[in-house]
């Protein structure tokens, strides 16, 4: 690991502007991912910009009935806090499969949405990676690609953004409060991340300096009656092979909404868009949640370690709805 300086703002402006000047910089949070990145050598900051003590840690209900979640609440925090439990299980169950205790304890709100989507050969700074090195390759490609991406990849990056966090806010349509250069907005969650294209290094649409100030989720009666399902090689510690987040609203046996958000499949969280649609209106039956899954996944393009995906991803929303609608 190499020198760096580090920097701990008074309040959140410094912060951006400190790190609007500094481009090899980089905000430091839990650090969970970004040190793990240093020691290896595949990020080299020559500043870190220390936001944990920012006024950033509350978790408040909002007056219209949603929650605002700061961007440094510990993911441990989060999913016990009661107004999560209750409103939202999706987002407890998320946080609690993600990482381990330990982990959890450090990892910040903000700092786990904007972790590295990454795989085997972004970590390694010996192999090809565009990501990491732009024009080098994706070894990933034709390599060991068991894990990685069967939807809206590219030749450039085949990796998956690996929160379970994220995908649950997803679902949910969070909004992520953002504070930049030109101070603070509003950014729909589904329009923060990039699909890899050509410029796989560019994971998110924030400006340099952004900094995540907080996320606000909607008040949403139906995420009463909703989970979180993730499959993964152990039973813990470990990134998903396949993940679901799942809102399930019914009119007797009708589906009167849903939301259904997919992670491990893609580089960034999947809105599964057509398999809402395919649902809602109809009455449930698994049959009819097998299709849904079938009708999202016809735009897949699996690599050729991992055309399991296909049917892992089918089974869990089965499995995932189906337990919603009889609960």
């Amino acid at each position: 690991m190499r020198a760096f300086r580090y920097h701990r703002p008074a309040d959140v402006a410094e912060a951006v502007a400190v790190l609007a000047a500094e481009p090899q910089g980089a905000y430091l949070g839990g650090g969970t991912n970004l040190v793990d990145l240093m020691k290896l050598g595949v990020q080299r900051p020559d500043v870190l910009v220390d936001v944990t003590r920012l006024p950033l840690d509350t978790v408040e209900e909002v007056p219209d009935g949603g929650l605002r979640i700061g961007a440094t609440v510990r993911n441990s925090d989060l999913a016990a806090h009661p107004v999560v439990r209750r409103d939202y299980p999706v987002l407890a169950r998320a946080l609690l499969a993600a990482a381990s205790g330990q982990l959890r304890n450090m990892a910040t709100t903000g700092g786990n949405l904007l972790q590295r989507t990454r795989c085997v050969y972004f970590q390694d700074t010996g192999k090809a990676c565009n990501k990491r090195e732009p024009g080098s390759g994706c070894a990933a490609l034709h390599g060991q690609n068991r894990d990685l991406a069967v939807l809206d990849w590219s030749e450039q990056c085949v990796a998956t953004h690996p929160s379970d966090l994220a995908v649950a806010l997803t679902a949910l349509g969070t909004v992520v409060e953002v504070h930049g250069a030109d101070g603070p907005r509003d950014i729909p969650i589904a329009e923060l991340y990039r699909s890899p294209g050509a410029h796989p290094e560019r994971e998110t649409t924030l400006t340099r300096g952004t900094l995540i100030t907080a996320v606000r989720l909607p008040p949403l009666p139906a995420a009463r009656r909703s989970t979180y399902l993730k499959v993964r090689d152990r039973a813990s510690f470990a990134f998903a092979a396949g993940s679901v987040a799942a809102v399930l609203d019914l009119d007797g046996d009708v589906v009167r909404d849903v939301r259904l958000a997919y992670g491990a499949v893609a580089h960034r969280p999947w809105r599964a868009y057509r398999a809402e649609e395919e649902l809602r209106g109809r009455p449930f039956s698994p049959e009819l949640a097998a299709r849904a899954a079938d009708a999202e996944l016809a735009q897949a393009r699996p690599l050729r370690h991992n055309g399991f995906k296909l049917p892992l991803t089918r089974a869990i929303t089965v499995r995932a709805l189906t337990e919603l609608a009889s609960s």
